[in-house]
């Protein structure tokens, strides 16, 4: 099974580096030594766990960025290492740019056309359940790393883990999101995020689209420290949100179709989760689980016989929990009580609860930001009659069934 931390302590090397030269990004000449010094310290912690990141993309590109940045501002590599605090930016001064190429601003571009860009939505949260671009909801084992969004623009993977040994109820523990490099706008930029370290910052250490003329199309923004980043990426009119709820990793996108569906062979994106969905192998039908928990009233494992979670919830007291957050009876709320009964962990309803918010920030239609149960099984273009009740209309269709059986 995959590891729940990685030994890889790249991210770690990656926020001190941040943390010492916060703001120094155009540092005056008289600073470059502290400067340097603070490189020499980066350099000295990747060579520590050089030998645990051998396959890791993060770590590869902090090292090629080191060197980069001493030969940019012509450090020695023998030196003092200890981490100087640097000066920060005076207030009004940014390492941005404010005269960005209109390439790099996707809306604007969009004068020249008839109509606006309509934008979808994908998020990733809990035990876990996934919403799609298309607003299909589904609840998914994707243990191991999967290709949550694969395009010509970025790529973006999760990696899922076991919540209680030996279950199958799993939750995302890693998340590496690779911007492609564009035009003039940005440079390749990496971000990666796992269980305890949520950076503020690519994994090079900067905080926007590197040293191109539109870099400022893409940034970080930290919402809240260590719980809570958001990624905007302009030149490609897409907004990313990072939590950390608990132990684990939520994610939310909100991307124009045009870069959604903009892949160079459509059939190969089979495994692309946030277009296609999870594989059907990988599905898990909570709503059935649910109603043999309310029915038995007590709480039911995925998985083989296990020892009782940390707390042990009932039906009634997951119910009664989820809707202190979540009032309105939708999926979200049920996959909080689902994952309540599942791992006794009440910070997924937590992650429910944000994993809903990031919807009614990030959704373009406000009248789907709740999803409901549906009936799923009838052939595509069958829907249930106008004015009947989806309880109904499955009641109807469980009767014509029987009926035909009999006959």
């Amino acid at each position: 099974l995959p590891a729940v931390t990685s030994p890889c302590k790249i991210l770690k090397c990656n926020s001190e580096f941040w943390a010492a030269t916060s703001g120094s990004h155009h540092l005056g000449t008289e600073e470059a030594p502290e400067f340097c010094t603070a490189l020499r310290a980066y350099a000295h912690c990747t060579r520590r766990t050089a030998r645990t990141c051998r396959g890791d993309l993060a770590y590869h590109s902090a090292v090629h960025g080191i060197d980069d940045l001493m030969e940019q501002h012509n450090c020695s590599k023998d030196g003092p290492t200890s981490q100087p605090r640097l000066r920060t930016l005076p207030p009004g001064d940014s390492q941005e740019r404010s005269d960005s190429p209109e390439i790099c601003h996707y809306e604007k571009s969009f004068h020249k056309h008839s109509a606006a860009p309509n934008y979808t939505h994908c998020g990733l949260f809990g035990d876990p359940h996934l919403r799609t671009f298309t607003d299909t909801f589904q609840t998914c084992k994707v243990q191991g790393a999967w290709p949550l969004i694969d395009n010509n623009y970025l790529n973006v993977q999760v990696t899922n883990t076991p919540v209680l040994p030996g279950s199958t109820a799993t939750a995302t523990s890693k998340l590496t999101i690779i911007f492609k490099s564009f035009q003039e706008c940005v440079d390749q930029k990496v971000y990666q995020a796992e269980m305890d370290e949520l950076p503020a910052a690519f994994a090079d250490g900067s905080k926007n689209g590197g040293d191109k003329h539109g870099a400022n199309s893409l940034k970080i923004t930290e919402k809240v420290s260590g719980q809570h980043i958001e990624i905007q990426a302009k030149y490609i009119g897409t907004t990313i949100v990072v939590r950390q709820v608990g132990r684990y990793l939520t994610f939310a996108v909100r991307m124009p179709e045009e870069v959604v569906n903009a892949v160079e062979d459509r059939d190969s994106q089979g495994l692309y989760l946030c277009l296609r969905g999870c594989p059907l192998n990988q599905q898990i039908d909570f709503q059935t689980i649910r109603s043999a928990q309310a029915t038995e009233g007590r709480a039911r494992r995925k998985g083989p016989s296990l020892s009782a979670p940390p707390q042990a919830f009932t039906y009634e007291t997951a119910t009664a929990k989820c809707r202190e957050k979540l009032p309105v009876e939708d999926l979200y709320f049920q996959s909080c009580v689902f994952d309540l009964l599942t791992t006794g962990d009440v910070n997924f309803m937590l992650a429910a609860y944000y994993a809903f918010e990031d919807v009614k920030m990030l959704h373009s239609n406000k009248d789907k930001l709740h999803l409901y149960e549906r009936t799923r099984d009838l052939a595509p273009g069958n829907t249930a009659p106008s004015g009947t009740s989806p309880t109904l209309w499955v009641a109807l269709l469980c009767l014509s069934q029987c009926w035909l059986g009999l006959l």
